[in-house]
């Protein structure tokens, strides 16, 4: 059994930092965000998934190893021990500035999203998730993880790709056209 983390009072938690970057994008597909370091994992991921621009349809785990946080379910390996993600807040994975730990989102796909704590802030408890910038579109669900994204940019951007009528109009024809996010965006969503 991993050793219980010692818990804070949340008044107590700093503000967080961090910088969300979707392993092997290049140019690199990143968000910043201002959380508290009292949200808990399971909120986190909706954060993550509303600043990245997912849908929610899949499983996903964090993984500070050798310890993975998750939503317990009949999927789960056996002989695996995961900790419910439901019963741990961010300060409890991201104790210091740099630390950093893994968000993965589809394992089909597999997103793998490298977080860091660029830096804590004082606690504030009026203040609302923000996402403070980002850059690049993010992928759309199920498109065959960051290679087959790829392959997606080189059929929406060839017309002689044998892929090109598939995607040349609606939602994978706009992915190329959306490089940025607005900065300052406050989360109303997950707020």
């Amino acid at each position: 059994m991993i050793a219980a983390i010692k818990k804070q009072p949340a008044q107590n938690l700093p503000l967080y930092e961090l910088k969300i970057t979707l392993r092997g994008s290049n140019p690199a597909i990143w968000r910043r965000v201002q959380v508290p370091g009292s949200i808990n994992l399971n909120r986190l991921h909706d954060v993550f998934q509303v600043v990245m621009g997912w849908t929610d349809s899949h499983l996903h785990h964090f993984v500070d190893a050798p310890i993975v946080y998750s939503v317990p379910s009949g999927d789960d390996y056996p002989g695996e021990e995961r900790l419910d993600e439901r019963r741990f807040r961010l300060a409890d994975v991201a104790r210091h500035e740099k630390a950093s730990f893994i968000y993965e989102y589809d394992f089909g796909d597999s997103w793998v999203h490298e977080v860091v704590v660029e830096k804590t802030l004082p606690a504030d408890p009026n203040k609302k998730y923000v996402c403070l910038h980002g850059k690049n579109a993010c992928p759309p669900e199920d498109c065959g993880g960051i290679w087959g994204y790829y392959e997606l940019l080189k059929a929406v951007k060839n017309p002689k790709h044998k892929e090109t009528r598939k995607c040349s109009t609606g939602s994978a024809a706009s992915l190329i056209r959306a490089t940025s996010i607005s900065k300052r965006s406050t989360l109303n969503s997950v707020a």
